[in-house]
């Protein structure tokens, strides 16, 4: 049976208001049967048309009113539509009791988010990576703590994220997590896809990114100098631990591996390439994408120096390597000792490979981008800088032949 709705907004005098103000009622009527609901709102009875259900004159108050009232309209609509696509019973009760978020099971917002992780989980290699899957898991982590922090509440419905949600979560992030502008808004870019998860199943009726725009600010990467990679190379250590971190350092260096690439690498990720030299072809852990970088000789020697180490001759990965945390902070003692004034991780080696070894030697970008295992061309762009003694370089060649030209 077709169903047929009708809205109409009414006035009413309120136990307590003045003779000359009256509250404003809905009247939901379907098919006959009505269900009414006070809006809260009140207006003087001189200012209100019986005729057209709303607030008479283009004054500010009237303009608020009618304002209000079309959005209650909007969303009474939008109830019956959606009943009527997912083929539910209707009725003016129904559709009020929905209004009010009684007539339909609230989904929460950390059980949404909890459901999205463990279908990921189960698809880790199958499309997504373990380094994905630990950012929604700490963004998740982040969420849990910015309620308790803000809200006092282990989780909400998920009808209650609005503007405010999350600009309240981005300064959360930044002002008691630390988390620099780009991590904040990775961070929320990954709780938007919860949000439009919850969107594109219906169970909330409005999309509270629609007006937050996130915005990543250009950093400036860091990376060695010809001359202080030579420096780090040529600098012998007494202390066993420096050593192997600075051998795996310069590995990443001349070869543009990520730390944690680098610690899985196989003799199966080591092949002959048709030049009948060694070749690195790895998937790497971040994007899942194929990296293929020619060896070069100093990280084949750094190989062959650690073919006997225990850890190697277990036959699981090709280099010793010790953890992230404990890496990064022997880089700080490896600087020290070579004189190199900027702050030394694990991460700067693949900034160096990108441009120090790479760009400034005239390596074209699209294949840097392919070592680097990157899938857009716009990746690459960003990651590697051009050095500044390339750009002279391109500077006098271009002097040259506006000279010749003349």
């Amino acid at each position: 049976m077709a169903t047929l709705l009708n809205i109409l907004f009414y006035l009413k005098r309120g136990r307590s208001t003045p003779d000359d103000i009256s509250v404003i009622y809905t009247r939901i009527t379907i098919n006959g049967k009505r269900s009414e609901f006070s809006t809260g709102r009140q207006i003087e009875l001189r200012k209100w048309s019986s005729g057209s259900g709303n607030a008479k004159g283009n004054s500010d108050e009237s303009k608020s009113i009618n304002r209000f009232l079309d959005s209650i309209k909007s969303k009474l609509y939008d109830i019956n539509d959606r009943l009527i696509r997912v083929n539910q019973s209707i009725s003016s009760k129904i559709i009020r009791d929905i209004y009010f978020g009684k007539g339909e099971e609230q989904r929460m917002l950390m059980e949404i988010f909890q459901e999205h992780n463990d279908q990921m989980k189960k698809l880790i290699g199958k499309g997504y990576t373990k380094g994905t899957m630990q950012r929604y898991n700490a963004c998740k982590a982040h969420i849990e703590n910015y309620l308790l922090y803000s809200y006092k509440k282990k989780d909400i419905p998920v009808q209650e994220v609005d503007h405010k949600f999350i600009t309240g979560f981005e300064h959360y992030l930044k002002s008691q997590k630390d988390c620099a502008h780009n991590t904040a808004i990775k961070y929320i870019v990954n709780f938007k896809k919860i949000i439009r998860i919850a969107y594109a199943n219906q169970w909330i009726d409005r999309d509270p990114f629609f007006h937050w725009k996130g915005t990543w600010k250009s950093s400036e990467r860091e990376y060695l100098t010809d001359m202080e990679l030579q420096k780090m190379g040529e600098i012998e250590f007494d202390i066993p631990r420096l050593e192997l971190v600075r051998d795996i350092f310069l590995f990443c260096c001349y070869t543009g591996l990520a730390f944690a690439d680098v610690k899985k690498l196989s003799e199966d990720d080591i092949v002959l390439g048709m030049n009948g030299k060694k070749w690195i072809k790895t998937k790497r852990q971040k994007t899942n994408s194929l990296s293929s970088i020619p060896l070069l000789e100093v990280p084949e020697a750094i190989l062959e120096k650690y073919s006997d180490h225990p850890q190697v001759k277990s036959g699981k990965v090709v280099l010793p390597v010790l953890t992230n945390q404990k890496s990064n902070a022997y880089l700080k003692e490896i600087a020290d000792v070579c004189g190199i004034k900027k702050n030394l991780t694990t991460h700067l080696a693949r900034h160096t490979f990108a441009t120090t070894v790479t760009l400034s030697k005239g390596v074209p970008i699209e294949s840097v981008g392919k070592m680097l295992g990157h899938k857009s061309l716009k990746t690459t762009q960003i990651y590697a800088k051009v050095l500044d003694e390339k750009v002279g370089r391109d500077m006098e060649a271009l002097e040259e032949k506006i000279r010749s030209q003349k």
